[in-house]
């Protein structure tokens, strides 16, 4: 693995020194952006870098010691990546692990991902989570080019990321001894470990982001699944609308980051970008129906706003809530058979604590449970 000199700036200003790996960045642009995040995942790294959810931002990696248990095709959370490059303290030159079937290094290569390492991302995320996500670029330009593509960076706020990851063509997945059942998954940015766990459920149909509700209720589905995705939900206006349909047709509906602030926005609450975000696999969540407290997977910069509910026509509640900053992490519509979080059950990487969520789906599709 040959290394070369490059540098990371941010929109700043700030100046970070390392080593470039991952996909060539060619002889012209020389220079990856996006807007930088840190996740701080212990574990997990190929799961987190083949999140669509990360289209459009650079992942930091708190934790410094990121490749050593290699990769593997099992662990891939999607056809590819689609974020915009990574930034890590230590990339391990040698992978060890009984289902390592390659070096990370490769994958990034494989993918067309540019990386940055020997990167001091301790006092990147502290910069990052004092003064908040930023644009940022690396590559081994100039310091007044990379700093300059770095200002020119939009970032992610107002743009529709998920047209960038949504499948082309719908596509069905389905497991032996599935309840004979039709679930249908809107791919904002679907990982397959969430595909898994409700093919457990029924037949999965997983349909384009644009498709039309009707399109959907014309299937005469069980329930509808609204995944995780990319970036800003504001100008998903055609999507909001979509979903709002099938609310009102009472479709019984699980969404999921992403999803969960399409509920939102379609049941009329607002929508807030969050200082740096909730990215990592330790964030403790109570759930406020239970009093329990659920330690839980996240990859999202934008939430729902809770204080916008008691404006709305129905009877919205909030369910759960982030114990760090107050953020709303679900939400129930009561007598509509719809719910929604902003964190991942299905952890992949992350927890397992809440994976009932899925049972939960289960019972209120087959009338055994309402909210």
């Amino acid at each position: 693995m040959t290394l070369r000199e490059g540098a990371l700036v941010l929109a700043d200003g700030s100046v970070f020194e390392g080593e470039l790996i991952g996909a060539d960045l060619g002889d012209s642009a020389r220079i990856a952006t996006g807007e930088v995040v840190f996740n701080t995942a212990l574990s997990g790294y190929q799961e987190i870098i083949t999140d669509p959810s990360y289209a459009g931002q650079i992942i930091t990696f708190t934790y410094p010691h990121i490749g050593n248990y290699g990769v593997n095709a099992h662990d891939a959370e999607s056809r590819g990546a689609f974020c915009r490059g990574v930034i890590v303290r230590d990339l391990a030159r040698r992978a060890s692990n009984h289902r390592s079937e390659g070096h990370l290094d490769a994958l990034l290569r494989e993918f067309g991902i540019p990386g940055i390492a020997g990167i001091d991302t301790r006092r990147l995320t502290r910069l990052i989570r004092d003064t908040g996500a930023m644009p940022g670029a690396f590559g081994d330009a100039s310091e007044a080019d990379l700093r300059a593509a770095a200002e020119a960076e939009p970032g992610t706020d107002g743009i529709d990321l998920v047209a960038t990851v949504t499948t082309d063509a719908p596509y069905t997945v389905a497991v032996d001894g599935a309840p004979d059942r039709l679930i249908v998954a809107y791919d904002f940015g679907i990982k397959t470990t969430i595909v898994r766990h409700l093919a457990e459920l029924g037949r999965v149909e997983v349909l384009p982001a644009r498709t039309p509700a009707q399109a959907i209720l014309d299937l005469g589905v069980d329930g509808v699944v609204l995944s995780n995705g990319p970036g800003d939900p504001e100008p998903l206006v055609e999507i909001v609308d979509n979903v709002r349909a099938l609310v009102d047709r009472q479709v019984p509906l699980f969404g999921i980051c992403l999803g969960h602030q399409l509920l939102g926005r379609a049941l009329g609450a607002g929508t807030v970008k969050l200082p740096f975000g909730h990215h990592g696999g330790n964030h403790p969540v109570k759930n406020l129906l239970t009093d329990g407290i659920e330690i839980t997977s996240q990859n999202h910069n934008f939430a729902v706003d809770a204080d916008s509910f008691g404006s709305l026509g129905r009877q919205v509640q909030m369910t759960h809530v982030n114990l760090n900053d107050g953020v709303c992490e679900g939400l129930q519509v009561v007598g509509e058979r719809c719910f929604s979080v902003q964190h991942h059950p299905e952890a992949g990487p992350g927890p397992h604590d809440a994976r009932y969520l899925f049972t939960q789906f289960d019972q209120i599709m087959t009338g055994k449970a309402s909210v």
